[in-house]
């Protein structure tokens, strides 16, 4: 896998490359902002990117936690597979329920999901590597959500002539990157043997937030433009291109990136575990 890296790595810049050449001189102008409107390839990869990467981080939490007793490890099981069948049947029962431009083959296909990837991080990872799991897309989560948070003032301010409002969208993607740096604070600072748990509770609480970041604009009138892909919206099929290229190549550097501060953090407590174990024998050699 160390000789992979290198590779992928090369093979990623290309691809970011080659996302970047797309939506500087491919994609068409749009005829209303002009070229402004390219930051959009970067704005929304990156907002898709921080929450499949807080959806990661949600499923290791709750993992770390139910896995800490088999009975609840057992129980957890059958809730995952009872919420994904009740998602692939709910959506064609209550179809009048959904919003506009939502189809039910969507919400399945979350659902699949949502129930595949839950237990494929349980089948790769022990209990302790979900908790490294879960802080390494934290972390690089909320270097996504950060640059959401910049690129949208940047557009906002031609456009709308503001830097920045308080409408639904943009406080609860504020809040949520608030309550993902104050994981992250909590993971740096706090030293108690309990951190991990209360850390992995406040990420269960803090992905309940993703869901109304991204349903906002159905539910709610705001400042931020409706969805042009879902939602009723409609783009232009070479702008849906480019955008989808940017957003493969953004998958492709959040993984190598997250792929890498896992090692790193593996080998940290790799070492701390290593000179704990030292410190409890160098008192019994003393007495030797």
């Amino acid at each position: 896998m160390k000789k992979a890296f290198p590779i992928l790595g090369l093979l990623t810049a290309a691809l970011l490359s080659y996302a970047l050449y797309q939506a500087l001189v491919v994609a068409p102008t749009e005829q209303t902002m002009g070229d402004v409107q390219r930051i959009f390839y970067y704005h929304v990869p990156s907002a898709w990117t921080a929450f499949l990467l807080f959806f990661i981080n949600f499923l290791a939490s709750i993992q770390y936690l139910v896995r800490r007793d088999q009975k609840t490890d057992t129980i957890a099981n059958w809730v995952v597979i009872a919420l994904g069948v009740l998602v692939c049947i709910a959506p064609y029962a209550f179809r009048t329920l959904l919003p506009a431009g939502v189809y039910p083959s969507s919400v399945v296909t979350t659902g699949i999901a949502f129930v595949g990837l839950y237990f494929l991080i349980k089948r790769l990872f022990s209990e302790q590597q979900t908790d490294m799991l879960a802080l390494t897309t934290a972390e690089v989560g909320v270097v996504f959500c950060t640059v959401v948070l910049v690129t949208g003032p940047l557009w906002a301010r031609p456009v709308w002539g503001i830097w920045w409002t308080w409408d639904v969208r943009l406080t609860s993607t504020l809040v949520l990157w608030l309550i993902y740096v104050s994981y992250l604070v909590l993971r740096r600072f706090s030293s108690s043997g309990q951190t991990p748990v209360l850390a992995a509770a406040l990420a269960v609480f803090g992905a309940l937030d993703v869901p109304l970041v991204y349903f906002s604009i159905w539910f709610f009138r705001t400042q931020h433009p409706q969805p042009v892909v879902g939602g009723g919206g409609s783009i232009d099929p070479r702008m849906l291109r480019v955008l989808l290229i940017n957003w493969v190549a953004f998958l492709c550097f959040a993984f190598l990136v997250c792929w890498s501060r896992y090692r790193l953090e593996r080998t940290k407590r790799e070492v701390e575990e290593t000179q704990a174990l030292e410190a409890l024998l160098e008192p019994r050699s003393a007495l030797r």
